[in-house]
């Protein structure tokens, strides 16, 4: 299971505020598998993936 098919971060896309999403959300502050992911994304691709975030944080 990776980073790009998490079943909690596809959560926390639904529903920032459950709490899985909220543990997901939190764990990638340290998660070291998380930076290594978000590290090897192209620039297009991480910043897709920081409005996807940014507009799930916002529901």
């Amino acid at each position: 299971m990776g980073c790009e098919t998490c079943s909690m971060r596809k959560r926390y896309e639904r529903n920032p505020r459950s709490l899985l999403g909220r543990i997901w959300r939190w764990h990638t502050g340290f998660c070291p598998g998380w930076r290594k992911y978000v590290n090897s994304l192209t620039p297009e691709a991480r910043a897709e993936l920081d409005a996807r975030l940014a507009e799930a944080a916002k529901k």
